[in-house]
């Protein structure tokens, strides 16, 4: 999927053209283990996931937790430092080779001055992210490990292979030696 595919299925029309859309986009690519958004750095782009898989961190007392993954055909940034200009406390780091598109918060400012089309795809997106946030806090506070990686595995399952046991663990909050049990314990 393309970043015009998804803007026409979330707002429902036919546009044909990249020219066609209020605002600029424009493709770029990451290589493994480059970083897309360092810490402390001033959020400007959005980026489209057309192929790769990248990790959003957040450093926490003495160690790095994952906060979530994003795959192919999913929209990713540093929201909070995007909408506030203000130094961000997330990572995003590319786990393979990505290919992606990339919005400049500039241009999508200056089309929200004329363009119904995109605040009103901004909202959809932004109600979208609000709900994906909400329901990993729900999944943090009310399911074990065990329970999230399953739920990870069965709509993800394609993707796991791809990223390392360690990720995972720190995305799930648990050592990578209870992963390990709790794959044994699923694969058995």
């Amino acid at each position: 999927m393309t970043f015009l595919e998804l803007y026409n299925i979330i707002l429902n029309t036919s546009h044909k053209s990249y020219e066609d859309i209020p605002f600029s986009v424009s493709k770029i690519q990451f290589s493994k283990d480059n970083y897309i958004t360092t810490y402390e750095q001033i959020e400007d782009s959005i980026y489209f996931i057309n192929s790769g898989i990248v990790e959003m961190a957040i450093k926490s007392y003495m160690t790095e937790k994952v906060i979530d993954f994003f795959f192919e055909n999913e929209l990713v940034c540093g929201f909070t430092s995007f909408l506030m200009q203000e130094p961000t406390d997330i990572q995003i780091k590319a786990l393979m080779d990505c290919d992606m598109e990339v919005i400049k918060r500039s241009d999508l400012m200056y089309a929200y001055d004329f363009s119904l089309e995109a605040n009103k795809f901004s909202r959809i997106l932004t109600e979208q992210g609000y709900i994906r946030k909400s329901n990993r806090e729900k999944n943090l506070l009310t399911k074990t490990a065990e329970e999230r990686y399953v739920e990870m595995f069965q709509s993800r399952s394609q993707y796991i292979s791809l990223i390392p046991v360690n990720k995972i663990a720190k995305y799930l909050g648990i050592h990578p030696e209870s992963l390990s049990r709790i794959r044994k314990k699923i694969n058995s």
